[in-house]
């Protein structure tokens, strides 16, 4: 979607208004981004930043459950939500002139839940259904695994859920104090996109702020100095291995990160990439393969996953070793690179498409870096990656540092 222009400005209290607005545009995007997520349960059950998320949908002073998602849908529009590691969103999204109904409900949800005792236990087993859902799909579970291998035992480490032990913890007291503590912070960020001038977004944003935020707490680091690799295995009735690897990486603000993405394209995330070949097309070892990046403020994760026969399990080590090798070496091969840059860009510029990608850039690049930097000079950077940036890159995360490893074998 062409033409977008960005701004942010403070609102009163200490959250920021990350604003993109697209004249062409027809449709409405709200976002609240909350800066905390499952990172923050070092000191409380696992899963309950999930599980605020589920229970604001439940109801506030003004608005039934069922009221809320009604008064959306009747009009059009809908709401959503998740919880990540390090941040729970609130998303709205209809046509234009949804605007200010959007800021209001989720407004409404997000600062003024009651969280009703009636609905805590049914939500209990509607999230205990989802812990066991996800437990259940190997090809699931496997990111849990990697990520208990990873930062366990900082709450990094913990599923995003919880577990039916943690969740089982949780009480409206328990709910009630996490979402004064962190759904009242300073740093809160609001996203809209549209057709939208600033006064406009603000005239629908105001009037629903509460009167009063907080300094928030700050997270708990992870020192990825005293990082060491872990193995951890599963087995289980299954007839497929399950296999993921991940070596620690530099969090978002580091240099190498336009190098880290471009290097996981090369490596494993597309049907021309290293590992899809290799594993899958020249030997058929597997039919998925993928790798990827994950960034935290601190911290981050480059992963390889692939879902194999076990009997491949050996020679699939094998082939990944060897590629990486391959990457320590020489670094990338004539034209690998000239290919990953045009993918990237072509991503990028498809992504953008719809109103609730532009909020969401324009939301995240504001909350997690403190500008919001157009498309046009994220694809500058990743434009000007070369392949001394990839060999070196290559090295800093792979030359003599073995990986942290999870595997779901079949019992034996």
């Amino acid at each position: 979607m062409s033409g977008a222009r960005y701004s942010w400005q403070s609102l009163p209290g200490g959250p920021r208004l990350a604003l993109a607005t697209l004249p062409q545009s027809e449709c409405a995007a709200v976002s609240i981004y909350i800066p905390t997520g499952s990172r923050d349960e070092s000191d409380v059950p696992a899963g309950l930043a999930h599980f605020v998320e589920h229970m604001v949908f439940k109801g506030t002073h003004r608005r039934s459950a069922r009221e809320l998602s009604l008064e959306i849908e009747s009009a059009g529009g809908q709401i959503n939500a998740c919880t990540s590691e390090d941040n729970t969103v609130y998303e709205g999204r209809g046509e234009a002139s949804l605007l200010p109904l959007l800021a209001d409900v989720l407004a409404d949800m997000v600062w003024h839940p009651v969280f009703p005792e009636s609905e805590i236990d049914l939500e209990r087993d509607v999230i205990g259904e989802e812990i066991t859902m996800y437990r259940e799909s190997p090809s699931d579970h496997i990111g849990d695994l990697l990520s208990q291998a990873l930062w366990s035992p900082h709450p990094l480490g913990h599923p995003i859920s919880g577990s039916l032990e943690s969740i089982a913890r949780i009480d409206r007291k328990t709910l009630a104090k996490f979402r004064d503590r962190h759904h009242f912070r300073s740093d809160i960020v609001i996203a809209v996109a549209g057709p939208f001038s600033s006064d406009e977004a603000l005239a629908a944003i105001l009037p629903h702020l509460p009167t009063a935020f907080k300094t928030p707490q700050p997270s708990l680091k992870f020192d990825r100095t005293t990082a060491r690799s872990r193995q951890l295995v599963e087995h289980r009735d299954t007839e497929q291995l399950q296999l993921a690897l991940a070596w620690h990486a530099p969090g978002r603000h580091d240099s190498s990160r336009h190098a880290m993405r471009l290097l996981s394209l090369m490596l494993g995330e597309t049907a021309s990439s290293r590992l899809f070949l290799g594993l899958r097309e020249e030997r058929g070892l597997c039919y998925q393969v993928a790798s990827d990046v994950t960034l935290f403020d601190e911290t981050g994760a480059f992963e390889i996953v692939a879902g194999l026969d076990p009997e491949s399990r050996d020679e699939a080590l094998e082939c990944i070793q060897a590629e990486i090798a391959d990457l320590i070496a020489n670094g990338p091969r004539s034209g690998e690179l000239d290919r990953a840059k045009r993918l990237a860009i072509g991503q990028s510029k498809m992504a953008f498409e719809s109103t609730g990608a532009q909020a969401s850039w324009a939301g995240e690049c504001l909350l997690d870096f403190g500008r919001i930097p157009t498309p046009e000079d994220w694809r500058k950077d990743i434009a000007a990656v070369t392949d001394e940036d990839i060999h070196a890159v290559a090295r800093s995360l792979f030359e003599n540092i073995e990986p942290s490893m999870a595997e779901i074998r079949p019992e034996a």
